[in-house]
C-alpha cells in the first residue's frame, strides 16, 4: 500500500501551516498525523537545507508519495526545485503538486511541466537583468548620480575634517554624526587626497 506523506512550509514563525494540510485534505489526500511534517523557515533555504524536509526525506521509501500545495513549497528556484524533483524521481517516490492540477512532478508530464516553468522562470530573470542594465546604462547617460544618498552633507563632511583635525578621534566623530567609521575614515581620506 502506498504511504502518503505531506509537507507544508511557511516562511516566518507567525504564519501558520494550517492552510495548506486543509487544502491537501481538501484534494482526498488522508494523510496520518505522523506524516504530516510542517516546517517554518524561509523559502530562501535550499530544500535539502531545511531540517524537517530532511527529516522526511530520510522516511521515505519507493513507491510513496509526497503531497505539497505549491511549487515554491519544494526549493527557492528553478534549480533548487529541479534538483528536489530529480532526487524524488531517482528514489522511485511519487511529487504531487496541488497547484498545479495534483500533478506529479516525477511523471514525464511532471518533468515537461518542471523544465517549462524553469525557462519562464529563467527568461523572468533575464529580463530583470535587461531591465536594470537598461536603466543604469540611462542614468548614465543623463549623468545622474548612482548608488545609495549620501548621509552626510557637504558642509558635514568640512565638519568631520575639522572636528578630525582638533584630534577628536575617528569614533567620537562617528557617533557624533550617526555615520559608520568607515565613512569617518573614507571622508578624511578622499579629502586629504
Amino acid at each position: 500500500m502506498t504511504r502518503i506523506f505531506a509537507y507544508s512550509r511557511v516562511s516566518t514563525t507567525d504564519q501558520e501551516t494550517a492552510n495548506q494540510l486543509l487544502e491537501i485534505k481538501s484534494a482526498g489526500y488522508q494523510i496520518e498525523p505522523h506524516r504530516y511534517i510542517e516546517e517554518r523557515i524561509s523559502g530562501s533555504v535550499e530544500a535539502f537545507k531545511r531540517p524537517c524536509f530532511l527529516q522526511l526525506t530520510q522516511k521515505l521509501e519507493r513507491g510513496d508519495t509526497l503531497v505539497v500545495t505549491k511549487l515554491d513549497r519544494l526549493g527557492r528556484d528553478s534549480i533548487d526545485v529541479q534538483k528536489t524533483v530529480h532526487w524524488f524521481t531517482a528514489q522511485g517516490i511519487r511529487l504531487i503538486v496541488l497547484q498545479l492540477g495534483n500533478l506529479d512532478l516525477t511523471s514525464s508530464s511532471g518533468a515537461l511541466m518542471v523544465k517549462v516553468l524553469s525557462a519562464v522562470a529563467d527568461f523572468e530573470r533575464q529580463l530583470i537583468v535587461e531591465r536594470v542594465t537598461a536603466g543604469l546604462a540611462r542614468a548614465k547617460a543623463e549623468n545622474k548620480k548612482l548608488g545609495r544618498p549620501s548621509k552626510t552633507t557637504a558642509n558635514d563632511k568640512q565638519a568631520i575634517i575639522a572636528k578630525l583635525a582638533q584630534g577628536v578621534t575617528v569614533s567620537q566623530v562617528a557617533r557624533e554624526f550617526g555615520i559608520s567609521r568607515a565613512s569617518v575614515i573614507s571622508i578624511r581620506d578622499t579629502i586629504s587626497a
